[in-house]
């Protein structure tokens, strides 16, 4: 067509402009594309293709431009477009589509597989990108695939806020987190959904134990390695979310506080027991074991992936401030769950709050819909926002890379807090929610702000 000229010259040269790059990326990226829904590939690819050809018709249409008439075939999709030019348009929309996932699958192949590329630039070269779409999926970890399926699934089911928050991570520091999140999930789920006090009690010395082996204290050794006890001891669901927590990137005492945090909850279960949150203080300490701890080890995995450089004792003041905020979130959380813990015989406001009211534990969880209980969430709300209002200036000193995503995590949580101290707002369903539109809002003014 384009060597003998003539009629079929304008087609030939659009095949032989598009066909190589089509075929390229097909064979570099065709199974990650046959895996897309339509919605990432045929959709876009039709919805821009349509508009393209709308414009053109009518601009052939007036004249702006005519293809000569000796290089064409003569040929009309519908009256007034020429085939060459249907065939251009959709051609150049494949290749903007297919280019685009293709990047996408070599960018998730680099940063899933830390075995197969240890260390990554910023920005990796195209021949690094090109080198890890020519990577066999045979030497894919298929244990770490799914253990990133299960891990997002959890935190999609689990937290809306944090899901959502999680889209403005990026790579690595982005798949760490959300395997801290899934492990904390995982730990908490085992001693809450457990069907005894003794139960619960068996996965806190479970947990610590696999802490030990983790992190190699001598005592533990003798037990065998962490995958042995891992799957000889844990259910098939949360082994990945245990197996799979970047433990080298995080220091041990957090995630030990976290555990103690869960035994504070079986208090509540303990009939020689009396109701473990007596007054702020011990409130604080709850919040820091169960949110705080969590809050920190995020913003180790913050520095581990950032090039930033900051003083020591700056970065010690900021992770201080971010247990502070985690604390902040906690009060928010138990607010927002005040009738769901009655239901579960936990009350989690201070003892010493409800004697000022008239009330104790018991009445709450008689009724945690009554104007003192309502009294009581406002007062934890506004703690909550105080501690918020003095941490959050933190945020902007972290490095930049994660400053904007920080904030759309904290502001999404937050946000929650500002319905509920909404004059009237009424909790549905024993539990406060914020609207989809709204969340999207609040994390794109968050992602704004400098």
């Amino acid at each position: 067509m384009v060597a003998n000229g003539g009629r079929g010259l304008y087609l030939g040269l659009i095949l032989v402009w598009a066909g190589p790059f089509v075929l390229l990326l097909w064979s570099l990226a065709y199974q990650f594309i046959i895996g897309l829904p339509i919605s990432n590939t045929i959709i876009p690819i039709a919805i821009s293709t349509l508009y393209l050809w709308i414009v053109d018709t009518l601009a052939l249409k007036r004249g702006t431009w005519v293809i000569v008439s000796g290089t064409k075939l003569g040929w009309h999709l519908w009256d007034g477009l020429e085939i060459e030019e249907a065939f251009f348009f959709l051609a150049t929309n494949v290749l903007i589509v297919f280019g685009l996932v293709a990047f996408d699958d070599a960018f998730a192949i680099l940063q899933s597989f830390p075995s197969l590329f240890p260390t990554l630039p910023t920005l990796p070269s195209p021949l690094l990108l090109i080198k890890a779409l020519l990577v066999s999926t045979r030497s894919y970890d298929e244990d770490r695939i799914e253990g990133l399926k299960q891990a997002l699934t959890r935190l999609q089911a689990k937290s809306r806020s944090f899901y959502l928050a999680s889209g403005v991570f990026q790579g690595r520091l982005r798949i760490d987190l959300v395997l801290l999140y899934s492990f904390c999930r995982v730990a908490d789920d085992l001693v809450d959904e457990s069907e005894s006090l003794e139960e619960a009690r068996q996965w806190i010395s479970n947990l610590n134990h696999y802490l030990d082996l983790t992190y190699g204290k001598p005592s533990a050794k003798k037990h065998g390695s962490v995958n042995e006890f891992v799957q000889s001891t844990f259910p098939v669901s949360s082994q990945a979310a245990l197996l799979m927590l970047p433990t080298t990137n995080l220091s041990p005492t957090p995630l030990y506080d976290l555990v103690k945090g869960f035994e504070t909850d079986l208090h509540f279960s303990s009939r020689n027991s009396t109701f473990p949150i007596t007054d702020e203080a011990t409130l604080s300490t709850y919040g820091a074991q169960v949110a705080g701890t969590v809050a920190e080890s995020c913003l180790e995995l913050v520095y581990h992936h950032s090039t930033a450089i900051n003083p020591e004792a700056q970065r010690r003041r900021i992770v201080n401030a971010g247990g502070r905020m985690g604390i902040a979130l906690q009060y928010v959380n138990i607010a927002r769950d005040v009738a769901v813990d009655a239901a579960n015989g936990r009350v989690y406001i201070p003892a010493t709050w409800l004697e000022q009211e008239g009330l104790s534990p018991e009445n709450v969880i008689e009724d945690a819909t009554s104007l003192q209980v309502e009294k009581l969430r406002q007062r934890l709300l506004d703690r909550a926002m105080k501690i918020y209002d003095e941490t959050k200036e933190a945020i902007e000193k972290l490095p930049i890379e994660a400053r904007a995503p920080m904030r759309v995590a904290v502001e999404s949580y937050v946000e929650i807090g500002r319905v509920l101290r909404t004059p009237g707002y009424k909790v549905k369903a024993s539990r406060a929610t914020v609207p989809k539109l709204r969340r999207l809002y609040v994390a794109w003014k968050a992602l704004r702000l400098k």
